[in-house]
Order: C-alpha cells, then structure tokens, then sequence
C-alpha cells in the first residue's frame, strides 16, 4: 500500500521548503475574493423576523423585516447573474419558507458570512437589477423593512452592471477580512516537535447550508460540524497527534481559505467533511474521494461540481492561481502528494470493512477545489447520504458518530505509521 508513498516520500522531503514557501504566496492571493465582508456594527445583531415576495418572471418584489434599521450595500456578480446584498451581524428569524425563490430568482439564500456580517444572494433565473432597493420604518412601530425591487434586464446591460460597480474601499476591506480570517485560526494546543496535525474540516458552513435532510430537513453544515468536533476530539487522544477545525461555528469559509488553514497550521493531513443528496433516494454508504484532472465516474463529476459551487452559492467570485506558477507547483510536488492521499484513503476503506456501509466502488476521485493544496494528502469523506432516510438517521446518531470517528483515528494511526516507517 505504502509504495508509492515512499517513493513520494523520498522527493518530497527535498522539495517540500520550497514548494511551501511558494504555495503560501499562491493560497494568500486566493483567498483576495471580493464579497465578504458586510457593513459592521457593535452590539447585538439585527434581527430579521419577516420576510415576503411576490412577482414574476418580469418584476419581483422583495420585503424584510428588521427589529431596528439595517445598513447594507448592493453588488452584482456575474457567472452566474447574482445580486448580493451585505449586511450587518443578522439573526433570520422567519420561516425558510418565507423568502422561497419565485419570480426573477431560482434561488434564495441567506446567512451569516462571520461574526460581524450576513448576506443575501439572489441568484436570477434571467439578467436583473434593483431597480429600487430602500429601507423605510415600519408603519407600526416595529423596526424597518428592506424592500428591494427587482426588474428583467438584457445580458449586455447586466455586464455594464458589473463593470461599472465600484467596490470602493470594500475591496481592500475584504483582502484584510480574509488575511484576518485564516490568520486568526489558533494552531493545535501545544504542538511539540514531531507531532502530527491534522486539519479537519467541517463541510459548508454560514450563508452555505449544503444538502437538506430527507426526513428531518436537518441541514448539512451541522452535520458536519457535530461530526468534526466528534472526530477532532477523539484524534486528539492519541499521543502525538493534534487536530483543529478549520471552522468551529456556522461560519462561511471559502474553499480557498479552507486550504489556507490547513497550510499555515502545517497540516500533515487535511480530511473535509460531507453529507450530500442524491436524486436516487435508495443510494447510501460513505464515500471517500481523492483528487484529480479527471474524475472517475459521473457520480463523483457531479459530486465535484456541486462542492465546487460553494462560493458561488455565498455569492463571491473565483480568483485562478496563475497558469505558471501552478505549473511549477504541480510539478514539484503534486504526484507525490496524491499518492499520500490515496493512501490514506485506502488506509481509511479497510478501516470500515465489514463495520461501515459503503457505496460501490468507494475510493472515487476528481477536481475538488478544497483537495487542492499540493503539498498536503487531502481527502473528501462523505459520510453518507442525507437523501437516504436511513443514513439521515445514522447521520444524526451519537454514538454513530463516535464509531466512526474512532474507525478514522485508527486509520489516520495507521497511515501515519505506515508513512514515517518508509521515510515520511
């Protein structure tokens, strides 16, 4: 099993400073996406409590309701058409169901981007603008309501939209907010030399709420959270093994900056987190995938595309690497990297045999975004399928979880052994 890793080892170890030191510079300027930051405030946060829509496919109409008067800004995002609306620190109090997605827009969402901001993100079924977007006091007496108003509009006009926008001193704020926001991740608690650390990441998170439970309608930035806190701790049991979350609250991360953490934690080993839906209910097991140009089956294509939408549902634009310095990384150490990964994927298959349902043809692989850190293993693991009612129900099992979070550490031990005794 440990061949490839140990031949990988082997050039690795001289290359690994170096391609370090330049993937650092690489991942930092990912993370530089615009659209993160809302406008901040102190106190408590604002509290929407109602909201409502009405239109067609021509005018849509948008109210919400606050408990006090909300400050916000307008920006459009093409690929697809978008119309994003920051705000302060905001509690959604009202009903999903409340501001479904009708009219102009095919979908809706709304949430918290970090702990001083939240953003709406309409994304049009056709090119739209506001044509009005005002907030005025509640006749009542209740607080103040948004009211955005939106109208159809050519493809050419919508593109000026986004050309001429200016995003002003925003820009600089949100490259500040996101060097704020990997900087900040505390490194494992008292790392010692030669430990092994292991960042693990918690799927979707803040504005992203990723696939809906069959029955329940649990959402699956939960389950991923309650499942990574699960397995943090129980890695962290072991001597010489440290993990941390990437994420440790309903926060949005980009896949950018999820990578971003795992390196400037030095991370040995990055395992992301999932719990998707499928149209065919009757699918069910876990999943482990690596990553690569091209990926194995149509399941795993879809699987990537849907995971790589990520930024695009909290409403941000993908910033590429530079076509030559992602050359010479691939080169330098991108072979060697996914051969560690496939190992541990094997290492964490025979580590469910005959205790953990799988799917057919279990190790799958293809171009994941947050598996793209070249200089460290990375896997995907999808634990199970929330569209499944009987993985929904293990899914949200305690000690399910905690049996499969003492499977993984034992496969994590045994990769680590496996490496370090062939040169890792």
């Amino acid at each position: 099993m440990f061949k490839r890793a140990r031949i990988a080892a082997q050039s690795a170890t001289r290359r690994s400073t170096f391609a370090r030191r330049l993937m650092t510079a690489v991942f930092v300027a990912g993370c530089i996406l615009p659209g993160v930051a809302g406008s901040a405030e102190t106190g408590d946060p604002l509290l929407a409590y109602g909201a409502r829509i009405i239109g067609d496919d021509a005018r849509t109409r948008i109210v919400i309701d606050f408990d006090r008067e909300p400050r916000f800004s307008v920006h459009y995002i093409a690929n697809p058409e978008r119309i994003v609306i920051d705000l302060p620190a905001t509690a959604f109090g009202f009903p999903g169901k409340d501001l479904a997605a009708s009219g102009l827009f095919r979908d809706i969402r709304y949430g918290k981007m970090d702990e001083e901001s939240a953003r709406i993100v309409l994304t049009a079924a056709r090119p739209a603008k506001l044509s009005l977007a005002k907030v005025q006091a509640d006749e009542a007496g209740k607080g103040h309501r948004l009211v955005l108003e939106a109208e159809m509009i050519d493809k050419q006009a919508f593109a000026e939209l986004v050309k001429t926008q200016s995003w002003g001193d925003r820009a600089w704020n949100d490259r500040n907010a996101a060097a704020q926001t990997t900087s900040a991740i505390p490194a494992p608690a008292k790392t010692a030399p030669g430990d092994f650390v292991i960042a693990v990441d918690a799927g979707h998170g803040g504005i992203d709420t990723g696939a809906i439970g069959v029955d329940t309608k649990t959402e699956e930035k939960q389950v991923t959270l309650a499942f990574a806190k699960a397995l943090a701790d129980r890695l962290n049991k072991e001597p010489g093994i440290k993990a941390f979350l990437t994420r440790n609250d309903d926060e949005f991360l980009s896949l950018s900056q999820r990578v971003l953490i795992a390196r400037q934690n030095h991370a040995g080993l990055f395992i992301s987190l999932h719990a998707d839906t499928l149209k065919q209910k009757d699918i069910r097991g876990a999943t482990v995938y690596t990553i690569s140009d091209k990926a194995s089956d149509k399941l795993a294509a879809d699987l990537a595309e849907r995971e790589n939408l990520s930024d695009q549902i909290a409403g941000k634009e993908t910033v590429a690497e530079p076509p030559e310095v992602a050359d010479i990384l691939l080169d330098l150490t991108r072979r060697e990297t996914q051969a560690f990964s496939i190992s541990l994927a094997e290492s964490v298959l025979n580590s469910f045999k005959d205790q953990v349902g799988t799917i057919n043809n279990p190790h799958r692989h293809a171009g994941f975004r947050v598996l793209q850190a070249p200089d460290v293993p990375s896997i995907l693991l999808e634990l199970g399928f929330l569209s499944n009612a009987e993985d929904e129900k293990l899914l949200l099992d305690e000690s399910w979880r905690g049996k499969m979070a003492d499977l993984l550490t034992d496969a994590v031990k045994r990769y680590r052994s496996g490496v370090v005794a062939n040169g890792g």
